[in-house]
């Protein structure tokens, strides 16, 4: 293990988040607000302490391994969690305790959205902006992003990439350079944000509440800057608009950026991947739209349907943006809608969830036991379109399947431990582990009456979940630290 590369590495990164504590000192500025001052203390203390973590290994040049990636990344938003939360707990009209701050942080950094604050609409615009900036950087990966501006990283950007991002399969590079890479994952990523915040201000929205829902849209994220979230605006076009984008956020990125690239589109529907998560959105929202219709949930039909497919796509896509309290909803649909939350989007794409990939290669896994029960000596490969997947790849899979059951029950039993009610422990560790915000029970509106165990439990399902479970316990096995 090398140490002082890691050392060197996480103390510039730390250094480079201090100056994403600058933008809300703007925006409160801009607004005439005096709540600026959190942000510069908060800038102040990450800077320097990423400087003093740099400073006495600012001449180490190794290159980085594998294993020094995981590492860092498993360091770094650990340690990036804990200091996004500075502004929080130093401003003091949030009165907010060191466990609320850095839960806040954390879901914001792991695109969770799931809340501990209340009374959002009267809340300086600087922590609303920032509550919402968190949720931006952290829905591509801000390794991701310090690959594409850190040249010093060189070599070992790979394996920043490969620790960080989402999916089975990391080894496919868009561009021949690991940084070129990056780059193009963020153009595309911006070029969504832009495109989501013009729509949603031509759609009415103000130009701050555009461009911080952009910011939580395109992040897959969920926070928003009212208490009433996407309902606040009580419009069914700004609704429409936000199932647009979140749909198109839960797609492999790499799409996108081919798309982008070669200006043609007919390779969506030539990715297996692509077809399964359409199709999963589609059966969801006639579902959900079908059952409000047949209860007589709304009075209005077109009420019904968007309210049920806005529903489905936020919570299947793990957005969590709501416009109704779908936990009241009849029947068996809030439990539809959290099932559908374990399925979540694409790998390569800024959703939470297994993603559809694993569920698809389990499906075809599937199929295929059944045709060897019928031909036991056959050779039957199990493909994705016409290309065969390795069967590293297919163990990886039921390896992940395994480790996520086991985490979740783990987690479940915890936070009953705290004194939650069954309802309310399942959804949350399904809310926080798959990255989606919202739950059911005494969580379906945040987590502020969850205890401080059952909220240090939530801050590490959020990290599990975000980087996929076994980039964190990679790091408690034996044979990672064995030479």
């Amino acid at each position: 293990m090398n140490w002082t590369v890691v050392q060197r590495i996480l103390g510039l990164l730390l250094m480079v988040f201090s100056i994403t504590m600058l933008p809300p000192v703007v925006v409160s500025v801009i607004f005439g607000e005096e709540s600026w001052m959190p942000f510069i203390e908060g800038f102040t203390v990450t800077l320097v302490s990423g400087l003093l973590i740099w400073l006495p290994v600012r001449t180490v040049k190794k290159d980085l391994k594998l294993r020094d990636g995981f590492l860092i990344v498993a360091a770094f938003w650990s340690v990036l969690g804990t200091f996004g939360a500075l502004p929080f707990y130093m401003a003091d009209g949030l009165s907010m305790s060191v466990t609320d701050a850095i839960f806040e942080s954390v879901s914001g950094l792991t695109t969770t959205g799931a809340t501990v604050l209340t009374g959002l609409d009267a809340l300086p615009r600087s922590i609303l902006w920032y509550r919402q900036q968190l949720q931006w950087l952290g829905g591509m990966g801000i390794i991701v992003l310090a690959v594409a501006v850190l040249p010093m990283l060189g070599v070992g950007g790979m394996q920043l990439y490969r620790a960080e991002a989402p999916g089975p399969v990391k080894d496919n590079k868009l561009t021949p350079r690991i940084t070129e890479t990056a780059k193009a994952l963020w153009y595309v990523y911006l070029l969504f944000t832009i495109l989501c915040a013009a729509s949603y201000w031509a759609a009415g929205m103000t130009p701050f509440d555009a461009i911080c829902h952009a910011f939580s849209t395109v992040a897959i994220g969920g926070f928003s800057t009212h208490d009433l979230s996407i309902g606040y605006f009580d419009s069914n076009l700004i609704d429409i608009i936000a199932v647009i984008f979140m749909f198109a956020a839960g797609i492999n990125f790499s799409l996108h950026f081919f798309a982008w690239r070669y200006m043609q589109i007919k390779h969506y529907w030539q990715d297996p991947e692509f077809r399964a998560y359409t199709f999963v959105l589609v059966v969801v929202s006639v579902t959900t739209i079908l059952s409000l219709t047949a209860l007589h949930t709304y009075q209005n039909i077109g009420d019904g349907f968007v309210n049920g497919l806005f529903q489905a796509v936020s919570i299947a896509t793990t957005t969590g943006f709501t416009t109704a309290n779908y936990s009241t909803w009849p029947g068996a649909l809030p439990v539809v809608l959290i099932l559908a939350s374990f399925i979540g989007g694409s790998a390569g794409s800024t959703a939470g969830g297994i993603k559809v990939v694993r569920w698809l290669l389990v499906y075809k896994q599937g199929l295929r036991e059944i045709s060897r029960l019928i031909h036991p000596s056959a050779e039957i490969p199990v493909k994705l379109g016409n290309t065969p997947v390795s069967a590293r790849v297919v163990d990886a899979v039921w390896g992940f399947f395994s480790v996520y059951i086991i985490v979740f029950g783990a987690l479940l039993l915890a936070m009953m431990a705290t004194g939650l009610d069954q309802v309310t422990a399942f959804s949350a560790v399904a809310a926080t582990l798959n990255n989606l915000g919202p739950g059911l029970g005494d969580v379906a509106t945040g987590f502020m009456t969850v205890s401080d165990p059952g909220k240090w439990a939530s801050i590490l399902a959020m990290l599990l979940g975000r980087l996929e479970i076994f980039t964190l316990l990679v790091l408690i096995t034996p044979t990672f630290w064995r030479p």
